[in-house]
């Protein structure tokens, strides 16, 4: 019986002696894991009548660069979309560079088809409705415009651009019979009550021709708007990839206006504009220089074959 209790005491005596020596060690702790980096305040466009989103530039201490791309790796497009895409994530509208309401998601997939850095949202606009080519930004970062505006132009303000328009096709030696546009729309971008113009024309040349013209425009010192910006082309209907030229009368392959936002800080809204074409979309941002506006961002976003 006293070898029994001995056989049993023993391995106890032992587990006792191990508690309490292990008492006296500090624990060691595992290093801690770094924290993941915050991601970057971004910006989108808000395109198809409001109903989807589509990235244009992340936000690095007040510069654009690139975010991912519809045509990158499918592991950054997953983390791009865990970042910024998740359902329910709700970014601030910008509209006349101001806040103008939410776009908040619905819906994202990474491996889709034709979408896969973009999000079905559903957009709350407290100034004008989102829809066709009236289109806006959206976005995380602070909005400091406490007001602004973004309208049609007056009588007087739309003469002026027209006669700028007729001006800029002239050098390219058309005189337009009719003179065409998708967007011309008035924005106050230095704060100050005087408009900028920002517009994009277009004229027929022939039936499969078409003159495509964008601008920005301000007031100068003698109170006229000159242009401080333009860029021209024309498209013919063998260089359209659906084979129509009416996709072009539609809007494909124009210059249009998307909102305007200062991204930057520094007292001036910079102008975001959107090209649709058949396999994705370009993005251009243009800054003040003096008297011009110079492109000072450019990203062009694959969805997928035509």
């Amino acid at each position: 019986m006293n070898m029994m209790i001995r056989k049993i005491c023993k391995p106890i005596v032992l587990l006792t002696a191990v508690s309490v020596f292990s008492s006296a060690v500090p624990a060691q702790k595992r290093p801690a894991k770094p924290a993941p980096p915050a991601a970057k305040p971004i910006i989108f466009a808000v395109v198809e009548s409001g109903s989807v989103i589509e990235p244009i530039a992340l936000i690095d201490r007040g510069k654009l660069e690139a975010p991912v791309n519809g045509s990158d790796d499918a592991g950054e497009l997953a983390v791009f979309n865990r970042s910024y895409l998740r359902k329910g994530t709700s970014y601030r509208l910008v509209f006349g560079g101001a806040a103008g309401g939410t776009a908040t998601i619905q819906s994202s997939d990474p491996a889709s088809e034709c979408a896969k850095n973009m999000a079905v949202v559903t957009t709350k606009a407290t100034k004008t409705p989102i829809k066709g080519l009236v289109m806006a930004l959206a976005t995380n970062s602070p909005i400091k415009a406490a007001s602004s505006y973004r309208r049609r132009p007056t009588a007087a303000e739309k003469t002026e651009a027209d006669s700028l328009a007729k001006a800029e096709f002239a050098k390219h030696k058309l005189t337009p019979k009719v003179l065409r546009y998708h967007n011309l729309t008035a924005l106050d971008l230095e704060k100050d009550g005087s408009p900028e113009l920002v517009a994009s024309y277009w004229v027929e040349i022939d039936k499969l021709t078409r003159g495509l013209l964008f601008f920005i425009a301000g007031k100068g010192s003698n109170g006229k708007y000159a242009v401080g910006h333009q860029e021209y082309r024309s498209v013919d209907q063998g260089s359209v990839m659906s084979g129509s030229i009416k996709d072009v009368d539609d809007g494909v392959y124009h210059e249009l206006l998307l909102d305007v936002f200062d991204h930057d800080g520094d007292g001036t809204a910079e102008v975001f504009t959107y090209t649709q074409s058949f396999e994705g979309a370009g993005f251009n941002v243009y800054k003040r220089n003096g008297s011009k506006w110079i492109q000072s961002y450019e990203f062009s976003n694959y969805h997928c074959g035509y």
